[in-house]
């Protein structure tokens, strides 16, 4: 469609409006201030079930923003009159790249919204999301915010500082950091966080303005403050004692993005470190003029929440979830590697003769239970499905030890108790599965 081109109204006006991304952290909280505000909204996410429980009662479309076509959204779009797009990625998914989510897919979303008559659009980006854009997650959202902009549509980018508030992964991300024996000091660039329900309390006053929206309006807290006191002022909310600082080296701080790029969990990234090292600070002005007052402090908006044991619960296991996750991996691929050989064959037949296989048997037994153990080792190693991995796990120690029960007392009793070790694991491994949920 050309740019001159009137565009298409509605066929009958409407209020609604339509919550992109809305199992997600922002998206779940903009679904509850526009519900509360006593506006219509509906839900749109990949996980259409997910989404009904979050929110029963609630209309609901399955919508994949990195797959789906013009098309597709513009049947949705229906009786929409206004979008609020709060889908994203830090990293690439199974479910998309950042590419799909961020660019391509808004692009398509944006075309349709046009086509269908939609009135406005509130589009959640990020500061420094523009020429001087670096990483991969702002250059994606720069491309989202050009293709918004050639529509001709009536919408506002927002582009948040840091989003603080409870369950967001930058501030779990702070908290765990907090909560570390010795406080690591991040460096990096000036911030402005702002919290959770004044970016929310933002969109609601965009959604319903009766005057053309601001084509950008960077959303941002009234402090500019150094990572390392933002750290702090989660700590504080947590109810953290204060730790000892301690500077971490550049390359330390580059290797935990890669780790953080290969497991594929977590905040940390190589694009979110190079995000904290730009920093981010914007002009507080315009959202104290839309608010009708200033941004609250992080720290007095933290507080009107205040952390639960939970959260500091939380907190604490965040950095053992991949240690948790990586050293079982170890133990099962190390276990399988002593059965196909580093431990002597003979020997290993020899206390397979013990529960009664020999010969063939044995060696299929051994094996058999070699493979095992190194394909659940590998599948954990790399994250796949880590509860269903660790339920087999379970299985195959519980399948062993009740093969064990014939081995004689000395494997029970000894000294080391190699075989009562399989209970520690088996908790460990539960609450792998816990925090992989």
């Amino acid at each position: 469609m050309d740019d001159s081109d009137p565009l298409p109204q509605p066929a009958i006006p409407t209020a609604a409006i339509l919550v992109i991304g809305a199992g997600g952290f922002i998206g779940r909280a903009v679904v509850a201030r526009l519900a509360a505000a006593g506006l219509t909204v509906w839900c749109c996410g990949r996980d259409a079930e997910r989404l009904r429980r979050l929110f029963p009662g609630r209309p609901v479309l399955a919508g994949d923003l990195a797959h789906d076509g013009e098309a597709e959204w513009r049947e949705r779009l229906a009786g929409i009159g206004t979008v609020v797009n709060a889908a994203g990625l830090i990293r690439d998914s199974r479910g998309g790249t950042l590419a799909q989510v961020h660019a391509e897919g808004p692009a398509r979303l944006f075309q349709a919204c046009r086509a269908a008559g939609v009135r406005r659009v509130v589009q959640i980006s990020a500061i420094g999301a523009d020429a001087g854009a670096t990483t991969r997650y702002h250059r994606t959202k720069q491309a989202a915010e050009q293709a918004l902009s050639a529509t001709g549509l009536d919408a506002c980018v927002i582009r948040p500082s840091l989003v603080v508030g409870r369950g967001g992964g930058s501030t779990s991300l702070f908290g765990a950091l907090a909560a570390l024996p010795l406080r690591p000091r991040l460096g990096g660039g000036a911030v402005q966080p702002i919290h959770l329900d004044d970016l929310t309390e933002a969109i609601v006053r965009l959604c319903l303005s009766t005057t053309p929206l601001p084509p950008r309006l960077d959303a941002v807290g009234p402090q500019v403050m150094s990572i390392d006191d933002l750290i702090a002022v989660v700590g504080t909310w947590l109810d953290l004692p204060p730790r000892p600082a301690v500077p971490l080296p550049g390359l330390l701080l580059r290797a935990a993005g890669r780790c953080g790029d290969l497991v594929g969990t977590g905040a940390v990234t190589s694009d979110s470190l190079a995000m904290l090292r730009r920093g981010n600070t914007g002009d507080a002005g315009p959202l104290t003029a839309l608010l009708g007052r200033s941004p609250r402090p992080v720290g007095e908006a933290l507080a009107t929440t205040p952390a639960t044991q939970a959260d500091r619960w939380h907190a604490r296991l965040l950095p053992i979830r991949p240690v948790l996750r990586l050293t079982l991996a170890v133990l099962w691929l190390v276990t399988a590697a002593v059965s196909f050989g580093l431990y002597p064959l003979d020997d290993s037949r020899a206390l397979l003769a013990a529960v009664g296989l020999t010969g063939p048997s044995a060696d299929l037994a051994l094996f058999g239970a070699a493979a095992l153990d190194g394909g659940l080792g590998a599948a954990l190693l790399v994250g796949w499905r880590p509860v269903l991995v660790g339920a087999l796990q379970l299985a195959a120690m519980a399948a062993f030890s009740l093969i064990a029960i014939a081995l004689p007392a000395e494997y029970w009793l000894h000294p080391f108790a190699p075989l009562v070790k399989t209970l520690p694991i088996a908790a460990a491994t539960l609450v792998m599965m816990a925090l992989e949920a």
